[in-house]
């Protein structure tokens, strides 16, 4: 292994590590405005809790980076379709359900 250094606050050529810098300070540092290094710590490691277990990420299919690390993302992206699938089915039976309701009614629209 090497250790390569590159030009800070160039995301081209370190771009994951400029990204997660980016979200701490838009989404930990600045909003919570540490007063000490001790609150920073505490900030920040309620921060990296956060971010690897709750928050949703776009580049993973909108899941956590744990469930993605223990090979959950199959599991989420199946219960998903499982799911997305009921709704279309139910709004379906909705329209259909519309439709007969409507059967015989007169849609006039007048023009002026």
């Amino acid at each position: 292994m090497d250790h390569v250094r590159v030009s800070p606050y160039y995301p081209q050529s370190n771009g994951k590590i400029e990204r997660w810098h980016q979200s701490l300070k838009r989404e930990c540092i600045r909003p919570k405005y540490p007063l000490s290094l001790e609150d920073a710590r505490r900030i920040v490691g309620g921060f990296v809790n956060y971010y690897n277990t709750q928050r949703l990420h776009s580049a993973i299919g909108y899941i956590t980076s744990k469930d993605k690390l223990e090979g959950r993302e199959k599991q989420i992206f199946a219960e998903r379709d499982r799911k997305l699938h009921e709704a279309r089915e139910l709004r379906k039976i909705r329209c259909r359900k519309q439709k007969k309701d409507l059967k015989g009614v007169c849609w006039c629209v007048a023009y002026f």
